[in-house]
């Protein structure tokens, strides 16, 4: 195996509040803390392992999005991947982009690096569509290790432990393959100052979908975000008597 190529996705941050705007055509992202997917950064970190192992040379980071996203490609060069790669899609072009569409770009790159992994997070945690990954693996036709709890290098490619309702499956896949990665395959690295300015060296491509030969018009059309509705408030009843009582009011029971 010579090459991972690994993709990172630019996310509100996990600890931010998500607000809706008030025309409910998507959140608030202005001013806004962001920052590198949290499933995006458990791939990053078994790419690294996979190259400290020798088992990979070298790490491609990827991302696709605004020029923000510049940011998570240069944190996940310093955590340890050796160059990046930004297909720049911003504005409307962004709000509208879709799974499909990340899907045909990471492939095209995937043919184009001559990678011989993908490896993703399972799920972005903005969009929760977990879709990516399965559909990389479906435009390249390779094989697929979704939801990967645990990866192993073996001579005749990767045995991988998935997490599945109940508990674990094991899979042998050959290589070329696509992965997802999910959240007990590792815990990430923090990316140290001297390695934070190292990464600011590290070469970083910039190109566009229309580069790759990629139509990102969108599939669907987004007619309104809102917020869940708020929970009411709960109450401590006497006895089990009023309890049944207050279901049947309610038309619970």
């Amino acid at each position: 195996m010579s090459r991972v190529l690994v993709g990172v996705k630019r996310v509100i941050d996990y600890a931010v509040k998500v607000r809706v705007k008030p025309d409910k055509t998507g959140v608030v992202t202005e001013g806004v803390k962001h920052s590198m997917n949290p499933f995006d950064e458990i791939a990053v970190e078994e790419a690294i392992k996979l190259k400290e192992k020798k088992i990979a040379t070298e790490v491609i980071a990827v991302s696709v999005g605004p020029t923000q996203s510049q940011e998570v490609i240069r944190t996940a060069l310093a955590m340890g991947a050796d160059r990046g790669v930004h297909v720049e899609v911003s504005g409307k072009d962004y709000d509208l982009l879709q799974p499909i569409h990340v899907s045909k770009i990471l492939a095209k790159l995937a043919l184009d690096e001559k990678a011989d992994l993908v490896i993703l997070g399972k799920q972005a945690i903005d969009d929760d569509s977990n879709q990516t990954a399965q559909m990389t693996a479906a435009v390249l036709d390779w094989p697929q290790g979704t939801f990967c709890n645990k990866v192993e290098k073996t001579d005749a490619g990767l045995t991988i432990t998935r997490e599945i309702d109940g508990g674990l499956e094991v899979i042998k896949t050959k290589i070329p393959a696509v992965l997802s990665a999910d959240l007990r395959l590792n815990t990430p690295r923090y990316a140290t100052l001297p390695n934070i300015m190292k990464a600011k060296k590290k070469p970083l491509k910039k190109i566009t979908p229309k580069d790759l030969g990629v139509d990102t018009a969108p599939r669907i059309e987004v007619v309104s975000v809102e917020e869940p509705p708020v929970r009411q408030a709960g109450a401590v009843v006497p006895d089990v008597d009023t309890l049944v009582g207050k279901l049947k009011e309610g038309g619970h029971i």
